[in-house]
């Protein structure tokens, strides 16, 4: 087989299954599972025919995958892949870039620097910050409050680049009870240890509670979150971000898949004042249905993460603008393409228009499950419904008894120490048929539940 058919067969082999993944399971069969043993191979001595390779990973690997690339995956506040973003990630992969300085990969830094401009513009941030891509927003973040830190010790004289962290002066970071977790992993492996973690009170929709915030300084790193991850609620940016800025401190926004609010007229006001911040960290593999490994951090102080950040070598000279000086990576595929070919072909109406019916949605689907008894425990602001029903125990069996049909899967969660669920409305494929298909498969687990509990009775 030639390499021109190989890459057919896998361009033919990867369209059937997006073609067919409106109408898979979405989360796959105990069988599938068990064949996945098929793949535990004794490493060959002579190696393998290619095409008989290909063929194994398509006959045991697609039916055992949860398809979130499809209208009816509700779970991890993950979108698909738009065609188009999927389209260009293939080429991409072509292309085979090393995005780490512009010498290496000249279209593809071309590329992202377009679409940096363009993030900016979109979500309406400082025109004149650093954007960067990188894998996630949680990794992202290592980068930017690494940058933080440099600041801060920096106006306290201490160079934290030449010196480490060994009698550095004492930093203080703030961070909301109901900040994610990737956030505090960033600042355990920055050197923060818990003892300098304060935890921010939050409100009962999970918002950073102004009236309670901590004392800050100019020795302070305040992280907020746009889209607490649960209720998709926002921090009062407007009232928290000037009191950190008067007092010297450093604002930092995990905005993974909510500050993609910004881009939609009917929500923007839900993140007022968050243009304010130092750093913000925004998922395109999320609400913007770009594929896996694509977020977008953004700072506004190009010199400070400079200083943290950079890699120049002998063979690779380069500048602030290379992407080797803007985050982790050194060596990294060229992952803003994809999220440049989203944004060109939806552009700024196309991207309001999909962010807005999923919103749309969430609210439809709040309002259908509570007219059928289930407690919706957040004000539906986003694209996130948190649920449940009146005990922990049915709950979790309407969760199994839901994702056991196949047809739907959302993932479990707890709020205020009880069970519940979490829909998530962020796949470009949902619409109204899809909600009303999962309303209908949520109200027979619940009559399934109701009948069991009698019977028990």
């Amino acid at each position: 087989m030639t390499t021109q058919d190989l890459l057919t067969d896998a361009q033919n082999r990867a369209f059937n299954y997006i073609s067919e993944a409106p109408n898979r399971r979405v989360f796959p069969t105990d069988r599938a599972l068990d064949d996945l043993a098929a793949l535990d191979e004794h490493l060959p001595e002579a190696g393998t025919d290619a095409a008989d390779t290909l063929a194994l990973l398509d006959r045991i690997g697609s039916p055992a995958t949860v398809v979130s690339n499809g209208p009816n995956y509700y779970g991890f506040v993950v979108g698909g892949t738009l065609p188009v973003a999927q389209a260009a990630d293939w080429l991409t992969s072509a292309w085979d870039q090393s995005a780490t300085v512009p010498l290496a990969a000249p279209s593809a830094h071309a590329i992202e620097t377009i679409a940096g401009r363009w993030v900016l513009d979109v979500l309406d941030l400082p025109r004149d910050a650093i954007t960067n891509f990188g894998t996630t927003s949680g990794a992202s973040a290592i980068s930017y409050l690494a940058a933080a830190r440099g600041r801060l010790l920096g106006r306290a004289g201490w160079n934290v680049e030449r010196d480490g962290m060994n009698g550095a002066p004492r930093l203080r970071v703030i961070l909301s009870e109901r900040i994610h977790v990737t956030v505090i992993k960033a600042l355990r492996l920055l050197g923060f240890g818990q003892d300098q973690l304060v935890r921010a009170p939050v409100d009962s929709s999970g918002r950073v509670d102004p009236a309670r915030l901590p004392t800050m300084d100019h020795r302070t790193i305040l992280c907020l979150q746009a889209g607490e991850v649960n209720t998709g609620e926002f921090d009062p940016f407007d009232r928290l971000v000037p009191r950190a800025k008067a007092a010297g401190a450093w604002v930092h926004v995990d905005g993974a898949f909510g500050l993609w609010a910004r881009a939609t007229q009917a929500r923007k006001h839900l993140t007022k004042g968050i243009e304010g911040a130092d750093s913000w960290t925004v998922d395109g593999h999320k609400w913007l249905n770009t594929p896996y490994d694509g977020a977008i951090a953004i700072c506004r102080d190009s010199e400070a993460l400079y200083a943290a950040m950079n890699a120049d070598a002998s063979y690779a000279p380069s500048n602030i603008d290379a992407p080797a000086n803007k985050g982790l990576e050194f060596s990294r595929r060229a992952r803003g393409i994809p999220i440049w070919a989203a944004l060109r072909t939806l552009g700024r109406n196309g991207i309001d228009d999909m962010m807005s019916r999923h919103c749309d949605l969430a609210r439809q689907l709040a309002s259908e499950l509570r007219a059928n008894d289930f407690e919706i425990l957040n004000s539906v602001q986003l694209n996130q419904v948190l649920a449940r029903l009146d005990s922990d125990d049915k709950t979790r069996v309407l969760i199994e008894a839901a994702v056991g049909t196949g047809k739907v899967w959302f993932g479990p969660s707890s709020w205020e120490g009880r069970a519940a669920f979490r829909i998530s409305i962020t796949n470009w494929q949902t619409r109204e048929e899809h909600i009303r298909e999962l309303v209908g498969v949520l109200k027979a687990a619940k009559a399934r539940v109701d009948d069991e509990v009698t019977v028990s009775r």
